[in-house]
């Protein structure tokens, strides 16, 4: 099988590249270009035009490579359809936003509360699928053999980790190429773990990600020819936090996607520390502004980040697989 994974990463890399080409210009003939904030870093605004719902392609090239590689090599299975279906759902929440934003010319896209009601829709569904594939509501502690059964609370913790991650994901999506590394990254590990277990159809799944986001990156890279959008962060933020849920590794994920971690964090800490003594802690959030303001170049920041990530994911393969 290791065939298959091999042939699943190729082609959704190959998929992705031959897609953008053809994708970006389309985009360009749509006007679907990037908006730019006014209060965002004003190197930035460069970038206004550039255009984005890449993410499309991100998900067409691993939903293709995923469907028709797992039912070739008999590894198509109601995990990977739920893998696919929260991808999806989470990238179509994802579009609607990008699409009100792009056509619709109102910068601030889906309101918080549709937006989180899609979400939670999703989460929802998820739940029953995978109540009905027999996963466990047991939550495992990493490195050790202690699991601590849920039960019902264990439906809190999905909703919580799907709509905490597809928005941690979306926060970290904020200049070239940074989303695409470290989601590369991040799903490579799990790849790496799911492999470990035994869990082919789900390392096959990561693996497509990883080859979709590697293609993407290729127009993605410093100076970027094509932004992926809400499309494919939401996409890539709910199908990470179903992956940690479909190996049993809940907790893993706060340290493999530790860098979508602190950049939320970032967040929360500056609007807390604002809203309770009128004083930033940073000098713009989520924290890869706050660099830019400081005078890294986008360049050092992203590379920065990734090496950021490849420890986190390295740490969290020695937990779960080595020790």
């Amino acid at each position: 099988m290791d065939t298959a994974l091999i042939v699943t990463l190729l082609a959704s890399f190959v998929v992705a590249v031959v897609l953008s080409p053809i994708f970006i210009p389309f985009l360009k003939r749509l006007k679907f270009g990037q908006s730019i904030r006014e209060e965002g870093p004003k190197s930035h605004q460069k970038k206004s035009g550039t255009p984005t719902m890449g993410g499309i392609v991100i998900i067409v090239s691993l939903l293709l490579s995923t469907l028709l590689i797992s039912w070739f090599f008999g590894l198509l299975s109601v995990e990977i359809m739920i893998l696919l279906f929260v991808t999806f759902g989470y990238g179509l929440i994802g579009f609607i936003d990008d699409y009100i934003k792009v056509v619709k010319k109102r910068n601030l896209g889906l309101t918080s509360k549709q937006k989180l009601l899609g979400q939670l829709v999703i989460a929802i569904i998820f739940y029953f699928g995978m109540k009905q594939a027999g996963i466990s509501t047991t939550l495992s502690v990493p490195g050790t053999d202690l699991s601590i059964e849920f039960g019902w609370f264990y439906f809190i913790l999905i909703i919580v980790m799907l709509v905490g991650a597809s928005n941690a994901v979306n926060l970290t999506d904020g200049l070239d190429g940074l989303l695409a590394g470290t989601a590369a990254i991040a799903f490579g590990a799990f790849a790496v773990i799911a492999s470990s277990q035994l869990d082919l159809d789900v390392a096959l799944f990561c693996l497509a990600v990883v080859g979709s986001l590697l293609g993407f990156l290729v127009f993605n890279a410093h100076p970027a020819k094509v932004f992926m959008g809400d499309t494919g962060s939401l996409a890539l933020g709910g199908a990470i936090a179903a992956v940690a849920i479909l190996t049993k590794t809940e907790l893993l994920l706060v340290l493999i996607g530790g860098v979508f971690v602190m950049e939320t964090l970032s967040v929360m800490i500056q609007v807390v520390s604002f809203k309770t003594t009128g004083k930033r802690v940073f000098k713009m959030s989520p924290l890869h502004h706050h660099y830019e303001l400081n005078g890294w170049s986008e360049w050092r920041i992203v590379v920065t980040f990734w090496a950021a990530g490849l420890l986190l994911a390295s740490l969290g393969i020695y937990i779960e697989v080595l020790m």
